[in-house]
Parts: C-alpha cells; structure tokens; sequence
C-alpha cells in the first residue's frame, strides 16, 4: 500500500512547476481555457439554438442566456476573496483553480441531468446560472495565476494561446456538441462534452505553481516565500492596494483606453447583424456561418502570431497600429459602399475585423497584466475588465442613437471613432512608469516586513 502511494509521489517531483517551464505554463493556461471554452461554446450559442429549433420564444431563450452570463457580472465580487485568502501549501492561485474547475464540471454534469429541460426551464436556468458562475470564477483565478507567474516578456503571447484556445474550445464545442444533440439527444450531448472538462482537470492537478509546492493538501510540501511575501494579510491592505494602484495616471488612462476599445468593438458586433440582414439582405444563418469562420481566424491568428508580435515590439507600439489599422478598415467599408454587395467584400471586412479584435484584446489583456500590483492581481485585473465590459453595455446602447441620425455608411464610422480616441488617450500611457510606481509600492511593503 505505501509503495502504491510513494510512487507517484516520487515520480512528480520530476515534473518542473509552472514558474520555472515556459512550456508548461502555456500548455497549462491552454487547457483551462479550452475548459472555459467548452459549456460556453454550448450555452452561448448551441443549447440556444437547440432551444429556438423546439419552438421556444425569444423571450424564454434570452432569459437562458441572460442566466448564464450573469455571474460574470460577480467577478469583482468574489477577485478579493482570491486575495484574501488562500491555501498557500499548494499554491497562491492553484487551489483557487481546482475548485473553480472542479465547481465547472459539477455545474456543467448537473445540467445534462436536468430533466425534460425544454418544459422546466426554471431549474435548466438554474443549472446555466451555476455553469456560468463556475466559469467565472475559474476565469478569474485563472487570470490571476497568469499573473503571478509568467514573466512580463511572456504575457502577451500566454495571452494570445488563452484567447486563441478559448475561441477553439468554444467552436469546437458548439460544432460537436450541436452534432451531438441531433444525433443523441440533450443529455447525451452534454455528459460527452463533460467528459473533455472532466480530463483538462488532470492539468492543473498534476502541476504546482512554485516547486516545493503540495499537490494535494496531504501530500508533502510548503508554501514559498515569494507567495508568503505577496499575499494580502486583511481587507483593509487589499483595498488600500487596490487604491493605489488603480489611481495611479496610466492605471486611469488604461482604463480608459479599455473602455474605449469595448465601445467600439460592441457596437459594431451589436451592429454587423442588423447591417447584413437589414442594409444586405442576407439571412441570419449566411451571417453566422461567415462571422462564426471570421472568429475562427482571429482566434488561430491570435495563437499563432498575436501574441509573439506584441512580445517582439511592445504593447503600446502594436496596440496604436492596432487602432490605426481598424481606422482604415473602418473608413474603408464606409467610403466604398459600391462593393457591399459583394460578400467577398464583406467577408473580407469581417475576417480582418476579428483579427484586430483578437490583437486588440490580446494587447489589452496584457498591458492590464503589467499594470497590475501582484499583491492584490485578481482584484485589479478583474477591475480593469469590469470597466471593459462597462464599454461593451455602452456600445451596445449607443446603436440606437447613432443608426436613428445617421445613414449606415456614416454609422460605421462610429468604430474608427472610437479607435481615435483609443489611440489618442494611449499616447499619454507610459508603462515603465506604471511598472516602476508599481515596484515601489512593493519594496515599501517588503522592507518593513524584513526589519520586523
């Protein structure tokens, strides 16, 4: 019985922590977010449609919907938590993760085993709020972790595979799982794609943080000091924090150049559907075939190359050739109406589009990386994200006035406005500052410490 238990505890010591193996950080944020991906790629887009195919009402299929996405609205609620409070034997973020992870699967098994769910969509809303929840928060510990321990040289690209994975999982997910429900059924469906939760656990389960770290709480191992040192002793540290930090000049200006950004990339999703059916006459189904291929592409290109660019020449740098490369697009399908009725056109315009989303985001998600004090990442990265999804209900909401007073060539050009002042407000951003104002604030909090 000892051997069966030492062995593998032997064994692992061999495997490197995710702090020390570039690889392993990248295959272990990969595998995460192709899990985020999976019940998303089916609660988003495939049980809906399954749903809109069975005679369901627009009403009842977007309360389904509005039940899953809620919880991601909680994130900032429960960023301090992960703070505050962990189990640092096995790692700053990782117990965070497990539980998250393991809270996904759980969720995403009970709602495959929702009965008859078509006729109780009480509880199939129910099942969905506690997926969305769970995916949530396994998101934001996950975040955290990133920022933790990839080295700054890295965060673009780990997050350029994150984005890139979760858009893959997502896809294949919807394909698979829609196949799956014609083929076998609702419950089927679901308890298959289960499965491919239920194995990505063995990732972060097999992979400590820091070496030295437990794998399970009752294996041997210690709490590192680099974590001990991080690690926010009371609310009031992590709120001060969180103050400092986030005030700072280029904290604000980042914020905002977020919030921008989100602006004018929901407004112009919120707006190519209405454009295409509407101004185009193409049918629902021709848009959401050719935008689900364009969002397939920007995820692969972001993989492949959006990281490792913003890596090689700087975050600021790429993000303003980003914005500038959006203006043209945007300009371009304004002033040469003519060619909208050719859908190469169109889907020329759509396949770039995502591209530079994904850059975009990619950019964005990194520089929030580096900003973030490593005292309190999941609260301030979490933040900076609220105030980005804050973007998103304003651009969503800006469509209204904006097609109500102007043609739709002239409503297009409400993105490259919003890109202008992006690149406008990024021209006053200077990272290295915010780095070092960031590395003050932790040699004031660790030297104290060290005199004790």
């Amino acid at each position: 019985m000892k051997l069966s238990i030492s062995l593998p505890l032997a064994t692992d010591r061999h495997i490197p922590s995710l702090s020390e193996n570039t690889f392993l950080r990248y295959f272990n944020f990969i595998a995460l977010y192709v899990a985020q991906g999976i019940p998303e790629g089916m609660c988003f887009f495939g049980i809906p449609a399954w749903m809109a195919m069975n005679g369901k009402s627009p009403g009842e299929i977007g309360s389904f919907v509005a039940a899953v996405g809620l919880p991601w609205s909680f994130k900032i609620i429960v960023a301090p938590l992960m703070d505050r409070f962990s189990y640092l034997p096995m790692g700053r973020r990782r117990p965070w993760v497990l539980f998250g992870q393991l809270g996904l699967i759980t969720s995403f098994i009970a709602m495959a085993l929702v009965p008859d769910p078509l006729n109780h969509l009480n509880l199939f809303m129910a099942a969905g709020f506690a997926v969305g929840f769970f995916g949530a928060f396994q998101d934001v510990a996950t975040d955290g972790m990133a920022i933790d321990i990839v080295p700054v040289s890295q965060q673009a690209r780990a997050n350029g595979f994150m984005w890139g994975s979760k858009i893959m999982g997502t896809s294949a997910s919807l394909a698979l799982g829609s196949w799956l429900l014609n083929k076998y059924g609702y419950s089927t469906a679901i308890l298959m794609l289960s499965i491919f939760v239920v194995l990505i656990m063995i990732v972060p389960l097999c992979l400590r943080e820091r070496s030295g770290e437990k794998l399970l709480p009752w294996t041997p191992g210690t709490a590192n000091e680099e974590t001990k040192k991080m690690k926010a002793d009371n609310w009031a540290t992590i709120f001060k924090s969180l103050f400092k930090a986030f005030t700072l000049h280029n904290s604000l200006l980042f914020a905002l150049t977020a919030f921008l950004v989100q602006v004018g990339f929901n407004y112009t999703d919120t707006l190519l559907p209405i454009f295409t059916v509407t101004a185009l006459g193409w049918t629902d189904q021709a848009y959401s075939n050719f935008f689900a291929i364009a969002s397939l592409v920007g995820g692969i290109g972001g993989m492949l190359i959006g990281g490792m660019l913003i890596d090689r020449f700087g975050k600021l740098r790429m993000l303003n050739i980003y914005f500038f490369t959006v203006i043209v697009l945007a300009c371009s399908m304004s002033f040469l109406k003519p060619l909208w009725v050719h859908t190469w056109f169109i889907s020329a315009f759509m396949i770039v589009y995502q591209l530079m989303y994904v850059f975009i985001c990619i950019g964005i998600f990194a520089t929030a990386m580096q900003c973030c004090w490593k005292r309190i990442s999941a609260t301030q990265f979490t933040l900076y994200m609220t105030i980005s999804n804050m973007g998103r209900i304003v651009g969503a909401k800006m469509i209204g006035p904006v097609k109500s007073q102007f043609a739709w060539e002239y409503a297009i050009l409400f993105l490259a406005l919003a890109m202008i002042l992006a690149w406008g407000v990024t021209r006053f951003i200077h990272l290295n500052k915010q780095v070092e104002k960031i590395k003050s604030f932790e040699e004031q909090t660790i030297l104290p410490a060290i005199a004790s």
